[in-house]
C-alpha cells in the first residue's frame, strides 16, 4: 500500500485518543520508530500491528501498572508534538527488503526457541545461544557480540539476577540487552529498564516489532562503539599532547627559572626584576684555552661537558640558580629570582662542593685541572630579553664585580670580596689578600676562604 496512506491509518487509529495521554505517546512514537527503520512498512496490516502491541503496554502505564516519571513524561510530551507535525509530511516510497538490508549483527540469546526462529526470520544468522545466565556472562568477556536477548523468567538465574552482574561488571556494564517477557511479569520488566536495559519485547513478537527493536538497539551500540572508539583516540592524543607538553616544559626549565616560566606562559613578554640581596659566583677553568689546542674537538666537549654537567648536579643541589656558561667559565647566583637570607652562604657551600668534584674528575681522568672562584654580593638587575632563544641574565655593578674576583683570583681558591666576606665571617674562615687592583675599580681587599 501506499506510505502515506498508511500515515493517515495511523493518525485515524488515534484519533479517539487524547493528544496528552500517555497511551497515544507511546503508540506514535513506537508507529513513528518503526517507519523510519529500514526497510519501511510494506502494508497497513503492519503499522496497525504495531499499534496494537504498543497500545496494550501504553493502557498499562496509563492505568498505572507501569510507572513512569514525570520527566519521561515531559520528554515523551515533547515528542509527541514533533512526531504529529512529521506525520503530516510525506514521506518517501517503501523499499522493499533485500538481503543486504538485514539486521548485521551477532546475538546472544537467553531465550527460547520462538525467538530464535523469529530472529532468524528476521535475517538474523549470526545467532548463539546459552543455557543459562552464568555460561552468557562469561561468553559476553570472551567473545564479541553486539546486542543480547534476556528472557525476565529463567531458571537458576533470572533475567534481573543476570543483569545485575552484567551492569557490576565494569567489562560489561552498559552492554545492549533486550528483555523478552510476557504481559505477566511486566514489573520485572520495568525493573529490568530501570537497570539499564535497552528495550523489551512482549510475547507473541510482531516481526515488524522485532525489526525495530533489533535495528535501533543494534544501532546504537555501534554509535556507542564509535564514540568509545574516539574517546579512545582523544585520550591517546590528550596523552601523547600532555607527553610533549612535558618535554616541553623540561626544556624550558632547563633554560629558565621555574617561576619566569611561568611568568612567561601567562603572557609576560619583558621580565625586568629588581634584586638587592644576590650573591654572584664566577668560575673559570685555568689554562683550559691552550689545554684544548692539543685535543680533539670530541674529547673538549666530552671533558667540558662532565666537568659542567657536575657543577649543575652541584647547583641544583644546593638550590641555588645556573645563570649560564661562556666557554670554559660557569655562572651562578643565587637570591634570585626568589629572596633567601642565605644567599651568600649557599654560593660559597656551591664553591666549595665544585672545587672538591673537580678534584675528583682530576683523579678519575689524570689530569691536573684548576678554577678559579670569585664571588661578590650586592644588588642586580634579572629578566629575561629577546624573541629567540630566551635566556635569563643578570646586569649590574654585582656582576661586573663577581667577575673581577674571578679573573684576580688565584688557581684553586675562591676568592670573595668584602660585602660577601660581610655576610659569611661567622660561617667561614677567612684570609684577607690586601688591597687587590680591580679593573675599573682599583684597588679593593679581598679574601680567601681557607
Amino acid at each position: 500500500m501506499d506510505p502515506f496512506g498508511a500515515l493517515q491509518a495511523i493518525s485515524a487509529e488515534l484519533a479517539f485518543l487524547s493528544p496528552q495521554s500517555v497511551a497515544s505517546i507511546g503508540v506514535v512514537v513506537s508507529a513513528l520508530a518503526v517507519l523510519k527503520q529500514s526497510p519501511p512498512i510494506q502494508s497497513q496490516a503492519d503499522v496497525l500491528a504495531v499499534v496494537q502491541q504498543e497500545h496494550a503496554w501504553a493502557q498499562q502505564v496509563e492505568d498505572g501498572i507501569v510507572a513512569v516519571s514525570e520527566a519521561d513524561l515531559d520528554r515523551l510530551k515533547t515528542s509527541y508534538f514533533r512526531i504529529e507535525e512529521a506525520l503530516a509530511r510525506p514521506i518517501a516510497p517503501a523499499i522493499r527488503a533485500t538481503p543486504s538490508s538485514q539486521p548485521a549483527a551477532t546475538v546472544a540469546s537467553l531465550g527460547d526457541e520462538p525467538i530464535i526462529r523469529a530472529l532468524q526470520q528476521q535475517g538474523v544468522t549470526r545467532i548463539e545461544q546459552a543455557d543459562n545466565g552464568q555460561t552468557a556472562l562469561e561468553r559476553l568477556k570472551n567473545e564479541s557480540f553486539d546486542l543480547m536477548l534476556l528472557d525476565v523468567q529463567m531458571p537458576h538465574m533470572t533475567g534481573i539476577e543476570v543483569l545485575a552482574k552484567l551492569q557490576a561488571d565494569p567489562q560489561l556494564k552498559g552492554f545492549p540487552v533486550i528483555v523478552i517477557s510476557g504481559g505477566e511479569d511486566i514489573e520485572d520488566v520495568v525493573q529490568c529498564i530501570e537497570m539499564g536495559a535497552e528495550d523489551y519485547l512482549p510475547k507473541p513478537f510482531s516481526p515488524v516489532l522485532l525489526r525495530a527493536r533489533l535495528t535501533s538497539s543494534i544501532e546504537k551500540k555501534r554509535l556507542r562503539d564509535l564514540e568509545k572508539m574516539r574517546l579512545a583516540q582523544l585520550q591517546t592524543q590528550h596523552e601523547l599532547l600532555a607527553q610533549e607538553q612535558a618535554k616541553t616544559e623540561s626544556v624550558l626549565l632547563n633554560i629558565l627559572p621555574k617561576v619566569i616560566s611561568q611568568r612567561l606562559k601567562s603572557g609576560e613578554t619583558l621580565i625586568p626584576d629588581a634584586h638587592n640581596d644576590v650573591t654572584v659566583l664566577f668560575a673559570d677553568l685555568v689554562g683550559f684555552t691552550s689545554l684544548s689546542n692539543g685535543i680533539s674537538a670530541e674529547q673538549l666537549v666530552s671533558m667540558l661537558n662532565d666537568i659542567m654537567s657536575a657543577f649543575d648536579l652541584i647547583a641544583n643541589h644546593e638550590g641555588v640558580e645556573k645563570i649560564k656558561t661562556i666557554g670554559d667559565c660557569y655562572m651562578l647566583a643565587s637570591g634570585i629570582p626568589l629572596a633567601r637570607p642565605d644567599h651568600a652562604q649557599a654560593v660559597v657551600r656551591t664553591a666549595l662542593a665544585m672545587l672538591t668534584a673537580l678534584n675528583s674528575f682530576n683523579q678519575q681522568q689524570g689530569a691536573n685541572l684548576q678554577i678559579r672562584v670569585g664571588i661578590h654580593s650586592g644588588p642586580v638587575v634579572a629578566g629575561v630579553i629577546g624573541v629567540h632563544k630566551y635566556t635569563y641574565d643578570l646586569w649590574g655593578g654585582t656582576v661586573n664585580i663577581a667577575s673581577r674576583m674571578e679573573s684576580t683570583g688565584l688557581p684553586g681558591r675562591i676568592q670573595v670580596s668584602t660585602a660577601t666576606a660581610q655576610l659569611i665571617r661567622d660561617s667561614y674562615t677567612l684570609e684577607s689578600r690586601g688591597p687587590v687592583p680591580i679593573k675599573g675599580i682599583g684597588e679593593v681587599e679581598t679574601f680567601l676562604i681557607v
